[in-house]
């Protein structure tokens, strides 16, 4: 029998720890309940904080001037909560959508909330921001936005005035550029366009130049230009051209090369630069290891950040936001078991002062911790992930979780998750690992998930079982899987590719039918479908794996009730990934249970529908997974 072995596990630590005293049962809802103050932000000018709050079971955004105890709501959307917003000069700007169809629409709305306008009234259109152009003289009222109204497949980018709405096309798109970037002017400066495989990136020196090709690189390699330099000359690219890590480069478009490299880290790909647009340097970059890590370039931000590591030691810090004369700003504090506190930020003082916590109902002390976890697979990848146990409970002969993350190509990271806190308080250990294909481990690891979906990027979750079976840790009677889009799909192919290695799973917005996947996928992911091909595989020409690799064409082998959840306007995994199940299975008399929520896309958003599928989903589990009383 092929058998994971471990290289770390922290789990196993936990049996020699102190015991922590059992956390109380903490109601469902506390869980998944709007917060109170979230998203807070401040006003350039410094005179107003803005945050999200409840209306009507509804996320919407409210305005409170500085010093004051009253705010205003701004906004009324009892349909849909409101997420993505900002401010722009004394307007704040929003996205939204029509029942999760992610067809956004571009709003804006003065301080006091009577002013809505609507800036990309286009149904069935999305729209997005390109550059909000904040520390641009002269651009105060505008800002670049794309919009596929032209064609549904690819998106012309406009001038939109936030106030009367004026939009005015910059390009016409005629040549299907999927990508634009900006200069510290908010110029068009350079475009991308693929043909399903390689990225062809162009460059021009100003506005009235035309595109002329700067490089093609395969979909493998990373080139991702982050922002122009001061002198708006070269770039800062972050790339893995030649390297297996994404490094962050100096690139001259001028001479087509890469000048240097500024930084690197010999096991994790670097996510991200902090670049301070006012003061136009390039101040940190940004990686997720076991936690956030960061490099600084810049000596004023190194020290600021040093000071607030000393006033908040173990917990992630982040700058939410802060006014243009950069005399106040809006921190957020989190950690795995804190949500989040936002603090204001005096620049000139140094100090800080709360001014929110959005979920005063969460204790962190009755939390549990996230513990970074390594295991090897049988074939010898080593695959990162996180244990969260039951607090005040042993490692030993738990019901387990496992919980494989959607994307693929996306990872799971040490943070507050309502869900993981949510199935540890009922008793469950939780699960999560980076399979084979989770971003942040370099190239040759997210090559090894091409054409392994249902393959070795399931034995790489089921080799993770196996580990905590061996280990004590997992009752090997008591393992349920449960994930949300691609992690759907893992559930699915668990339990019908592995089926009495699980008994009982949860599916949320899960691919069922590879064939039918891709050819439901929405107009603006079209260009990348050769592209999809080659990482999963083409259906016509790899159609007997496909075929062997879709759940669907495997429900006679499920052995274990299953709960299905499922948006009916998903735009990325269409309702009929789910019907074709539930309807195979119904025909074999299996027990599944089936959710669909009318007014829901690619995952619940809506307060009310997230009570119902997390209820659901406790009653299922507390029927089909609890632990014994006698534990």
């Amino acid at each position: 029998m092929m058998m994971a072995i471990a290289l770390i596990v922290l789990a196993s630590a936990c049996k020699t720890e102190k015991k922590e005293a059992a956390a109380p049962f903490i109601e469902m809802e506390k869980f998944f309940k709007n917060g109170e103050k979230s998203s807070f932000r401040i006003s350039p000018d410094g005179k107003y904080y803005s945050y999200r709050s409840d209306f009507k079971g509804k996320m919407n955004i409210f305005v409170q001037k500085v010093g004051d105890t009253a705010a205003v709501r701004v906004t009324s959307d009892t349909m849909r909560s409101i997420g993505m917003y900002f401010w722009k000069t004394d307007r704040i700007v929003y996205l939204q959508d029509v029942g999760g169809d992610e067809n956004y629409q571009i709003f804006s709305v003065n301080t006091e909330g009577t002013d809505l306008k609507a800036l990309t009234p286009f149904p069935g259109v999305r729209s997005g921001i390109l550059d909000a152009m904040r520390f641009v003289p002269g651009r105060e009222k505008e800002m670049l936005v794309t919009i596929n109204k032209r064609d549904p497949q690819y998106f012309d980018p406009y001038l939109l005035n936030i106030e009367t709405g004026e939009l005015n096309l910059v390009y016409e798109n005629k040549e299907n550029f999927d990508g634009w970037y900006t200069d510290n002017n908010g110029i068009i400066r350079m475009a991308s366009k693929t043909d399903g495989v390689n990225v062809t990136y162009l460059y021009r020196n100003n506005e009235q130049e035309a595109f002329a090709e700067l490089l093609t690189t395969s979909f493998k390699e990373s080139f991702s230009p982050q922002n122009f330099d001061a002198d708006n000359k070269n770039l800062y690219v972050l790339s893995n051209i030649g390297r297996d890590k994404v490094a962050l480069v100096e690139y001259d478009p001028i001479n087509k090369k890469e000048v240097k490299e500024l930084f690197s880290n010999p096991e994790f790909d670097l996510s991200y630069i902090f670049y301070d647009e006012k003061r136009k340097v390039l101040a940190a970059v940004i990686w997720s290891a076991e936690k956030s890590e960061i490099h600084f370039f810049d000596q004023e931000w190194k020290k600021i950040y040093e000071g607030l590591q000393e006033q908040f030691k173990d917990y992630e810090i982040s700058l939410a936001g802060s006014d243009d004369a950069r005399t106040t700003g809006i921190l957020s504090v989190h950690s795995d078991r804190l949500p989040g506190k936002y603090y204001v930020y005096d620049f000139a003082t140094l100090k800080t002062t709360e001014v929110a916590n959005p979920y005063p109902w969460i204790d962190e002390n009755h939390m549990a911790s996230m513990k970074p976890v390594k295991y090897t697979t049988r074939d010898g990848l080593t695959i990162h992930g996180y244990l969260t146990l039951p607090k005040g409970v042993e490692a030993k002969n738990l019901p387990v979780v496992v919980n494989p993350h959607g994307g693929p190509w996306a990872r799971d990271e040490w943070y507050y998750n309502p869900e993981i806190q949510f199935l540890a308080n009922r008793g469950y250990a939780v699960f999560q690992m980076n399979f084979r294909g989770s971003t942040g481990y370099g190239r040759k690891f997210w090559e090894a998930s091409f054409k392994e979906w249902g393959k070795k990027m399931q034995d790489d979750i089921t080799d993770g079982v196996e580990y905590l079976v061996k280990e004590g840790i997992a009752d090997p009677k008591r393992v349920a899987i449960y994930g949300g889009s691609y992690g759907g799909y893992a559930t699915l192919a668990g339990i019908t590719l592995t089926p009495d290695l699980y008994c009982c799973a949860v599916d949320y917005v899960g691919v069922s039918n590879l064939f039918t996947f891709m050819n439901t996928i929405p107009p603006y992911w079209k260009p990348y479908l050769d592209q999809f091909h080659e990482m999963v595989g083409d259906p016509v020409k790899d159609s007997v794996m496909l075929r062997e690799a879709s759940p669907v064409f495997h429900a006679d082998k499920i052995k274990v009730p299953l709960f299905i959840a499922q948006g009916a306007n998903d735009p990325r995994v269409n309702k009929a990934e789910s019907d074709q199940m539930v309807e195979a299975l119904k025909a074999r008399g299996i027990e599944v249970e089936y959710m669909v929520k009318d007014d829901e896309g690619h995952g619940f958003h809506n307060q009310d529908n997230q009570y119902d599928f997390y209820g659901a989903m406790e009653k299922f589990f507390d029927k089909h997974l609890k632990p014994a009383k006698t534990e």
